[in-house]
């Protein structure tokens, strides 16, 4: 067994997974930890990664390589994916990651990945324990400042798109009151189909069987749609929702103020003033896999790119 550890920079979040792999490459989890760090806090308006952001960044980063320390994993990946596409003082990122990582294990560091190979790493993640049956699958990575959406089935990835709309990019774009005003969601409603129909365009998507979705914003739609005291990742896990309660709990958390949404139990702090938009976007995406598959359900899971990371780590990649 070889004990590995995956690190997913993105605009939201940055998240930490330690695993045991196998030889054939399963993962077994020793932890798995999300810190909210808003890297990519105002990148849409400036271009630039603003200081308090990478400072924040750095202290959860700072946290993740004790913990790879002390867990004794032995190789490391580090992925920054949308917000590090953007910006133009990428280079002041870099050299933190380059610092924190490094003392750990010599050479690490921070990489931007494409969307492409963001998206191949999210499918490899996702769908490693649906049946191959109920393929071939539609995996939608909705993240911070970008959504990926990739098509395939056992036997690999047949098309992926990586497209710049995420909840952080559409809230601060269309979303600013609380709660937003009617011509505000229309326009974010109208921002997110516009990006993902560039998607659609790309990725034949009529040909999917099903729909699996990743990441934080799919993840607490259905805790809260569930109406969980708390978040529960297991009850989560491959847990399924219909275009009729996509559309109850985002209009739900749409017309929510800050402080309601707050309130919900498994929401995290880090996430309330940007599930609304997340909700909006994922709402386009149901109704738009509807028309052009048929698909009428959702799948969550609670494994994704930072999975895919780690197996790539566990298969000689870093």
């Amino acid at each position: 067994m070889t004990r590995v550890a995956a690190i997913d920079c993105g605009t939201n979040s940055i998240r930490l997974l330690v695993a045991e792999a196998d030889e054939n490459g399963r993962l077994t989890d020793v932890t798995r930890l999300m810190r909210i760090v808003r890297l990519g806090q105002g990148v849409d308006a400036t271009g630039a990664f603003a200081p308090e952001a990478i400072e924040r960044t750095r202290v959860a980063l700072s946290e993740y390589a004790d913990i790879i320390r002390e867990t004794g994993a032995t190789a490391v990946r580090m992925v920054a994916t949308s917000a590090a596409r953007d910006v133009t003082n990428r280079e002041e990122f870099f050299a933190m990651t380059r610092e924190v990582l490094g003392a750990v294990i010599v050479g690490a560091e921070a990489e931007v990945i494409t969307g492409d190979e963001e998206a191949r790493l999210s499918f490899a993640g996702a769908v490693g324990e649906l049946d191959p049956a109920d393929g071939p699958f539609v995996v939608v990575d909705l993240g911070g400042g970008s959504t990926e959406v990739v098509l395939g089935d056992d036997t690999g990835v047949h098309a992926a798109c990586s497209t710049d709309v995420g909840c952080v990019r559409v809230t601060e774009r269309c979303l600013h009151d609380d709660p937003p005003t009617s011509e505000q969601v229309s326009a974010a409603n109208e921002f997110a189909l516009e990006r993902l129909t560039e998607a659609f365009e790309k990725v034949p998507v009529e040909q999917a069987h099903t729909w699996v979705g990743v990441a934080g914003t799919m993840t607490t739609l259905l805790a809260v749609a569930q109406d969980l005291e708390e978040y529960d990742a297991d009850r989560v896990h491959l847990s399924r929702l219909s275009l009729e309660q996509l559309h109850d709990v985002a209009h739900r958390l749409v017309t929510m103020t800050h402080d309601e949404r707050a309130e919900l139990g498994p929401m995290h702090p880090g996430r309330v003033d940007v599930i609304g938009g997340g909700a909006l976007i994922t709402v386009v995406l149901a109704e738009e896999l509807s028309r052009r598959a048929g698909i009428g359900e959702l799948v969550v899971s609670e494994h994704d790119i930072l999975d895919g990371i780690a197996m790539s780590v566990s298969k000689g990649r870093a």
